[in-house]
């Protein structure tokens, strides 16, 4: 009971600093290098390796939405804003016992929107409508396990989930621990800075970004979410082949958001994520 109060509190602090960042934030606007790419890499949805049934069934689903042209249709209404589904548990914990094999059982970290984000209450972004399509497919009951990003993974290959839907870049590491579907989704890490950046002011390519975060000293901050390819390919993981700036700081977060709002409000330098979900988190700081 400790453990689930403490949890509950934990989310309600997110929420609120996620709220605050998007209708309140008093700090300096921010803007994304959008065009200077520093990674390519492509999602994919993790299932433990023995769970070859939902592997197939998942990678059919992918199949036929691509084919049909729903997939780019659900992409785009999240990325436009035109999206309307949301959804929300049937029940108020992870189901057990007897029942536990009439639920699809989703790990995911819903705040990195467009693919997975809070409505309100609710649960929305592009791969909770696939996984809603999913557990239609199966005949099954959906229900979204929100934890955070870097347990994802671990919760797959122990049985806690069914399937990790989160935004989740395929690499030979997390291959070692759980195996993919099909990829569905090309992206990148960008870097965030403050509007008023002259840091990188002179940067006109992808490796200017990179050769002027090797100048920066210990004192410069990047902030990035626990578990991604910005926070490794930030602070570095050799298991992962990210060399990292060892010369600079890495702080990780929960959440990009919460990244992002200290990048506004002047505690950290720049932060490392994901295109989509930093453009869309940047729109919402500059509200």
């Amino acid at each position: 009971m400790k453990r689930i109060i403490s949890l509950a509190l934990a989310m309600i602090m997110i929420i609120a600093a996620v709220s605050t960042m998007a209708s309140c934030n008093s700090g300096a606007k921010v803007k994304v290098f959008t065009e200077y790419e520093l990674t390519a890499e492509k999602y994919a949805f993790a299932v433990a390796k023995e769970n070859t049934e939902l592997k197939e069934a998942a990678n059919e689903l992918l199949a036929d939405l691509k084919a049909n042209g729903e997939l780019d249709k659900i992409i785009n209404s999240f990325f436009d804003g035109t999206a309307d589904f949301t959804y929300t548990n049937t029940v108020s914990s992870v189901p057990t016992g007897a029942d536990r094999d009439n639920y699809l059982v989703v790990a995911t970290n819903a705040y990195f929107p467009p693919f997975e984000h809070y409505e309100g209450n609710k649960l929305s972004g592009i791969d909770m409508k696939i996984a809603s399509l999913l557990a239609e497919k199966l005949g099954k009951t959906l229900y979204i396990y929100d934890m955070n990003f870097d347990a994802v993974i671990l919760s797959v290959q122990k049985g806690n989930a069914d399937i990790g839907m989160a935004g989740m870049t395929v690499n030979e590491e997390r291959l070692k621990s759980v195996d993919f579907t099909t990829e569905y989704y090309e992206s990148a890490q960008v870097l965030i800075v403050r509007e008023d950046d002259e840091v990188f002011a002179n940067c006109k390519s992808a490796d200017d970004i990179v050769a002027t975060l090797e100048k920066q000293g210990k004192s410069f901050n990047v902030g990035a979410q626990n578990g991604t390819t910005g926070y490794m390919f930030s602070a570095g993981n050799e298991e992962f082949g990210y060399d990292g700036f060892t010369n600079l700081t890495t702080s990780g977060y929960d959440t990009g958001a919460l990244a992002v709002l200290d990048l506004s409000n002047g505690k950290i330098d720049a932060v490392i994520l994901d295109k989509q979900p930093a453009i869309m988190i940047a729109s919402n700081t500059n509200k």
